[in-house]
């Protein structure tokens, strides 16, 4: 038997009509870029996690990059952000010329430990960056109370968390701005890139959509120096048609990670753990196992696609070699054990029990 690590084919299979329809009337309009198909989305998608403002973009990094940007942070001001997250968030801080200040991760959900951030906070900290990890918000409490003591701006990394809450709040609508990607793999995927940034404050969205327009709001009047970084109308109007299925497609991933979580039962396996199921939109599934290389290939051997979300660090990066030094030793053990298993709204519960099995018999 063989199961995919991700089909995205078979995800988008179920909209092609509707898909189709839906490129047909942008090619049928004329008009491909910042035309109303994309102003449409972005209030469809404001509207869903609850935030006055949404501007697209072209991608989950120029997000991050145009928040930092819009808030006018200085080189060598300070952002917070777990040590164990993906590149991207890094460079939306670095190449802004701030700096990275790295915390450990909680263990056991593999979100930042919120109880480790006040220590890293100096008088050049300017922002907090939670990133929420694989489909479940970061526990935020804890954060506002430290945003407002310390007068920081909270920028939310929700490019893996399209739909998950936290008490009832969507991400998105959790701090003082967002960045999310709709890279084809994510629970609200594209058919290529595309971004966008969430926010509740009116003038910081209208920078925000100007600096993405090469720095502009009106045709050759350039206000600031900005760039070019726009979601086109046709990725628009497949990502207004996806959104419709957003909670439902969440919904089906939730079951199968309550299956995952009352049936695998290897000693060798440490499940992710949850703050609240029913939050929690599961971009990813991601277990650790001490022989982790040995276990993907032994799940290779017998058909299932893994991946490891992430291998290395970002301070173990060459291009990010200053902060090679970092001490995080949680942080490298969680990259050297995690390995994440198929997740998607499209699995069968054949193919479920089949990575159950198979794991459930892994002797290492």
């Amino acid at each position: 038997m063989k199961v995919d690590f991700l089909n995205l084919k078979k995800i988008n299979e179920r909209f092609r009509s509707e898909i189709n329809e839906a490129i047909n009337g942008v090619i049928d309009s004329g008009y491909y870029l910042n035309a109303g198909i994309t102003e449409l989305f972005e209030n469809n998608f404001a509207k869903y996690t609850g935030s006055k403002y949404c501007m697209s973009c072209g991608n989950g990094l120029s997000a991050l990059e145009l928040i930092i940007q819009a808030y006018g942070f200085k080189t060598g001001d300070e952002i917070i952000v777990p040590a164990n997250t993906y590149i991207a968030t890094v460079w939306g801080i670095t190449h802004n010329g701030c700096t990275p200040v790295f915390v450990e991760p909680d263990i056991h959900t593999m979100n930042i430990d919120v109880n480790k951030i006040e220590e890293k906070i100096t008088a050049k900290t300017k922002a907090i960056m939670p990133v929420h990890f694989y489909g479940q918000a970061v526990q935020m409490t804890k954060i506002k109370e430290l945003a407002k003591k310390y007068n920081l701006k909270i920028i939310e990394d929700s490019a893996q968390a399209h739909g998950a809450e936290f008490n009832g709040v969507k991400t998105g609508n959790l701090g003082d701005a967002s960045g999310f990607s709709f890279y084809p793999s994510k629970n609200l995927g594209a058919l290529g890139n595309g971004g966008c940034v969430t926010t509740n404050d009116e003038e910081l969205a209208q920078k925000i959509k100007a600096l993405a327009n090469y720095g502009s709001l009106k045709r050759n009047c350039h206000i600031y120096n900005g760039t070019n970084s726009r979601l086109g109308d046709i990725q628009a109007a497949i990502l207004n048609v996806k959104l419709k299925y957003l909670d439902s497609d969440n919904q089906k991933r939730r079951q199968t990670a309550k299956l995952y979580r009352e049936n695998i039962k290897n000693s060798l396996i440490t499940l992710p753990e949850t703050y609240d199921e029913k939050e929690h939109v599961w971009h990813l599934f991601v277990i650790r196992c001490e022989s982790r290389d040995k276990l993907q290939q032994y799940l290779r051997d017998n058909g299932i696609g893994t991946i490891v979300h992430y291998p290395t660090p970002p301070y173990k990066q060459e291009c990010l070699k200053q902060y090679a030094n970092t001490n995080c030793p949680i942080s490298d053990k969680m990259h050297e054990t995690v390995l994440s298993i198929p997740m998607s709204p499209v699995l069968t519960d054949i193919e479920v029990e089949y990575v159950i099995d198979k794991i459930n018999a892994y002797r290492g």
